[in-house]
């Protein structure tokens, strides 16, 4: 895949990634191993929990702009707990014809555990972004993730992203997704998105929820479940998301 292009036409250069690693040491106790604020993405700890690891993901600059580089990488250890905290979306702004990329790579340990509350990430009119979530599980391990993408902010048609999301569980892949919306006539037209600009979702990866069957759940191959919904406003999917977040979150267990 190539790399994002500034708007003069040429390759940007890669930013350095943000690095979040925590294990669990002998008493139980989980340890943040390595905390590395990014370019984009600072990672700083919360009030400890007894039974988890709980970091924000604090933004250090106000979006993306053409040729920028997002780059995240997760590691959690074998029977860790890790909760990560969004405090604020993200929003790329006009690229001028440029691009950019946003990327996370994820690795979970066998009995680990990640459960990650994202927060809307806004597709600027005139944005061009490449979004990329890899994540890989050992057997045991689970991840649970709400994520929100807005095409454009308040009275705008939105830029154009795709977003390709791989998960691969004990070996085999348990989710392949390519979502390519940099087109708005084909994205518009009816049974894509039509009228809608908010896509948003909540994916139980390593573990299928149980409790009350959702409308739009689609349950994988695999042990795991997505529910996804669309919208013309943000607000009201959020409640909605975030609700359907916390129900699984307790229905899957302590991991």
């Amino acid at each position: 895949m190539s790399g994002p292009t500034a708007a003069g036409g040429q390759a940007a250069e890669p930013h350095h990634p943000a690095v979040v690693a925590v294990e669990r040491d002998a008493s139980g106790r989980h340890l943040a191993r390595e905390l590395t604020p990014g370019a984009f993405l600072a990672p700083r700890p919360l009030l400890p929990c007894p039974d988890r690891m709980r970091i924000a993901l604090v933004g250090t600059r106000a979006g993306l702009l053409a040729g920028d580089d997002l780059r995240l990488h997760i590691t959690v250890g074998p029977g860790a707990r890790l909760e990560l905290v969004e405090p604020s979306g993200l929003v790329a702004y006009d690229h001028r014809g440029g691009a950019s990329a946003w990327r996370a790579v994820v690795h979970i340990a066998a009995g680990g555990r990640l459960d990650w509350d994202g927060q809307p990430f806004v597709i600027a009119h005139g944005a061009r972004v490449d979004r990329t979530t890899e994540v890989t599980l050992a057997p045991g391990a689970r991840m649970l993730w709400r994520d929100t993408l807005v095409l454009g902010r308040s009275g705008e048609r939105g830029g154009a992203v795709r977003a390709r999301t791989r998960a691969v569980h004990d070996g085999r892949e348990l989710l392949v997704e390519d979502l390519d919306l940099t087109d708005p006539g084909l994205r518009e037209l009816p049974g894509v998105l039509g009228p809608n600009r908010v896509i948003g979702s909540v994916t139980a990866l390593g573990v299928r929820p149980p409790g009350p069957p959702h409308p739009y759940r689609t349950d994988l191959a695999g042990p795991g479940a997505q529910v996804r919904l669309l919208d013309t406003r943000a607000s009201e999917m959020e409640a909605d998301l975030s609700a359907l977040y916390e129900r699984w979150r307790t229905e899957t267990g302590p991991g």
